[in-house]
């Protein structure tokens, strides 16, 4: 069980990846910023004093080609590229509060005195690079990483390029016994344990050095010591997470950007850009005197009708035109319900509606209308001042409601989001049932009104609490519901929190429904796939 005391009131900072601008958002990069949103909502929930950053990378020279390909200056392709994330994000209902681009000049100021510093601990020197690069990923590539005619196994439609220049290199190999030490000190550095295996052995194998510069390439800061030569995009963009942390009117220096919110609680990351957060940027850290982060977790790769996705195959998923056509909340469940956070997920329309309609509108929605309805005609509207200390012990919702929160919140901080919203519907569904069972229409007859007032207090109370504890991840319905209910909140505010400090809220039974309630309407509208629309 949670201690909400203890928890409330921390500090919580957390990072998406900062995404490549080499084209529009696609639904990996959706997926990855609705789940850091969920955590930072779950945290504010809670009355942590929380950070979400997210932003994007801009500079290399996959960014560089891409522009030359269009005819327009890389700047200008960023710039149309930025605008998509940010309007998704918003769509998306994003709470973030930063949003940090690798082009800004407060970044190459951070980007250069960070540079200075590890140049001054002797871990960077001039030597020659020959290998197999992928464009795509930024990255050089061992022999054995790539297919039999050197194509990049990630992006199977581009072939890796031959490399043989002079770089600057960064001494990852002297950070080989600090990093070893460190994982074993922090187990939990690195989430879910089936990625933080896969990291332990190929530090085991051996760390080599790695290349923090490119020449023939303008599109990108250049190195202090040497402009002829610019800095690889991996080395500027992890310190993007650094120069997000400054306030806008601070001056841009590192004291100040790590005053407050360092070290970043978590970074949550693609399982396919684990080894730079996991080995190389805690190595720079630590050449810089500074403190890593306290975790990093991988999530899985999502696949659409269990089949990977990719344009070639024609199956990608347009997180745009998903959230268009299904709405916010709809989506944000569905992926955070059905897929288990750091496992692969699949993303099916038919199960994607399916899922959404038993859940939401059938469950959830139909339960607050049928109630809500039967407090209109019984009662119009309005109900005593009951609590739940008027509701007996054995009462199946006061039995599973009293706890949930705890439960809930427990859940959401070890990123068990399934979990917490199996919990949630358990007490919904018990709603369903207890509404059933009791038959207050029947009782009503009877004239047993206030049997019948306990009876839809004590459902009103569970869905109340339900919306609650659901809001992280469906913050609008949640909203919506609330409304319903007599209540002013507004989850989408990020300083919603403040009125319910009391933590009255998470628990069941503290509070009582309010007066003069209105007619209710439908929070939910069934889903149904764009050809049954046209039909």
């Amino acid at each position: 069980m949670i201690d909400n005391e203890t928890e409330k009131n921390k500090k919580f900072a957390l990072t998406t990846p900062l995404y490549y601008v080499n084209n529009v958002p696609h639904i990996g990069s959706a997926y990855t910023t609705m789940v850091a949103d969920v955590i930072a909502r779950s945290k504010r929930l809670q009355g942590n004093s929380t950070l979400l950053i997210t932003g994007v990378d801009e500079h290399g020279q996959k960014i560089q080609r891409t522009a030359e390909k269009k005819g327009i200056p890389p700047q200008k392709h960023c710039d149309e590229i930025v605008s998509s994330f940010k309007s998704l994000w918003q769509k998306l209902n994003i709470s973030n509060h930063r949003f940090i681009r690798t082009t800004s000049s407060t970044h190459h100021i951070l980007v250069k005195e960070f540079f200075k510093k590890v140049w001054d601990q002797g871990d960077i020197y001039l030597d020659r690079q020959q290998g197999w690069y992928c464009v795509a990923c930024e990255e050089f590539k061992d022999k054995r990483e790539l297919t039999a005619d050197n194509y990049c196994p990630i992006h199977t439609n581009l072939k890796a390029e031959w490399r043989d220049e002079e770089n600057y290199f960064f001494r990852l190999s002297k950070y080989q016994k600090i990093l070893e030490n460190f994982y074993q000190e922090n187990p939990d550095f690195i989430q879910p344990e089936s990625r933080k295996n896969e990291i332990l052995n190929f530090v085991k194998q051996g760390l080599k050095d790695f290349s923090i510069s490119r020449i023939n390439l303008d599109w990108g800061f250049p190195i202090p010591t040497d402009a002829n030569h610019t800095i690889y995009v991996w080395f500027d963009a992890l310190l993007g997470y650094v120069t997000a942390l400054l306030d806008e009117d601070q001056e841009a220096n590192l004291d100040n950007a790590l005053k407050k919110w360092w070290p970043i609680n978590l970074h949550l990351i693609g399982k396919d850009i684990l080894r730079f957060h996991a080995v190389y940027w805690p190595a720079m850290l630590f050449s810089a005197g500074l403190t890593p982060s306290n975790k990093v977790f991988a999530h899985g790769f999502l696949t659409k009708d269990g089949q990977k996705m990719g344009k070639s195959l024609g199956n990608t998923v347009d997180p745009v035109a998903l959230v268009e056509s299904y709405g916010a909340d709809a989506v944000r469940y569905y992926f955070l319900k059905e897929i288990e956070l750091g496992r692969d997920g699949d993303f099916n329309e038919t199960r994607f509606i399916n899922v959404v309609n038993a859940d939401l509108a059938n469950d959830l929605g139909n339960l607050l209308n049928r109630t809500l309805g039967m407090l209109n005609k019984y009662f119009k509207g309005s109900l005593s001042n009951l609590t739940g200390t008027d509701i007996p012990e054995d009462n199946p919702l006061k039995i599973i409601g009293l706890n949930l929160g705890d439960r809930v919140l427990e859940a959401y901080n070890l990123l068990k989001f399934s979990q917490a919203c199996l919990e949630i519907f358990t007490l919904i569904r018990a709603c369903n049932k207890y509404i059933d069972d009791s038959a207050p229409w029947s009782l009503f007859k009877q004239d047993r009104k206030s049997e019948v007032e306990t009876i839809l207090y004590t459902v009103l109370e569970s869905i109340r609490l339900s919306a609650y504890l659901l809001s992280p991840i469906i913050p609008t319905l949640s909203t919506n519901i609330y409304k319903q209910l007599g209540f002013s909140i507004d989850f989408n505010n990020l300083n919603f929190h403040l009125i319910s400090q009391d933590n009255l809220h998470h628990q069941w039974g503290k509070l009582s429904i309010n007066q003069n309630l209105n007619k209710p309407s439908p929070v939910f509208s069934k889903l149904e796939l764009p050809s049954e629309n046209t039909q």
